[in-house]
């Protein structure tokens, strides 16, 4: 059985994109992170592949009206990225696991499907954002993520690069590497895509 989980906060200003909304605006932020995220909800949780599981917060929200209905809710519970992280992937059912997060316009079924191989021959995937950070992380057995996320640099160009040096005599394959939206420039890039 492969696992998608998909973590997404609550679509709601003041909440997500921050960064992104003190460039554009909160209202035009929350749009997008709507947009994208229900674009991806539908792209992904159609792939036979895999079950897809959305990983809410905060906590309260798991009913909310604005998660698609048919899509298996969880809470990400208390905790920095990394807790939240190593905690999600470690609770679902046994075999692979991907966990994505929600402002990542450009991921397709094909990368994660490229992603639940690389782990047929690795413990840990972790698909490279092109900020230095990652958009993806997934391992084959619970527990392999366990002291991934220890003092890593959160939200900057030296993410990935902190994840990965704790993680030396493990075996970590590399999947696609794609774009976050995080800022004004990567708005307007997605923008002129679309």
């Amino acid at each position: 059985m492969r696992t998608l989980v998909v973590m997404v906060k609550a679509p709601i200003a003041g909440a997500v994109k921050t960064r992104l909304a003190r460039a554009i605006g909160s209202a035009e932020a929350v749009r997008f992170y709507r947009t994208t995220t229900a674009a991806t909800v539908r792209r992904l949780g159609r792939d036979p592949r895999w079950q897809l599981v959305l990983a809410v917060t905060p906590d309260a929200t798991r009913d909310a009206p604005f998660w698609s209905a048919d899509v298996q809710r969880i809470p990400q519970g208390k905790g920095d990225i990394g807790q939240r992280m190593a905690r999600l992937l470690d609770a679902m059912a046994p075999g692979p696991v991907v966990l994505i997060g929600s402002d990542i316009p450009y991921v397709r079924p094909v990368h994660i499907a490229r992603a639940f191989d690389r782990l047929r021959s690795a413990d840990l995937v972790f698909g490279p954002a092109t900020d230095g950070g990652f958009w993806l992380v997934g391992q084959n057995r619970p527990g392999a993520v366990r002291g991934a996320f220890a003092g890593v640099r959160w939200s900057n160009q030296h993410t990935l690069a902190d994840t990965l040096a704790n993680l030396e005599g493990r075996r970590v394959a590399l999947a696609d590497t794609l774009s976050d939206v995080d800022d004004e420039r990567d708005w307007r890039r997605w923008r002129r895509d679309r």
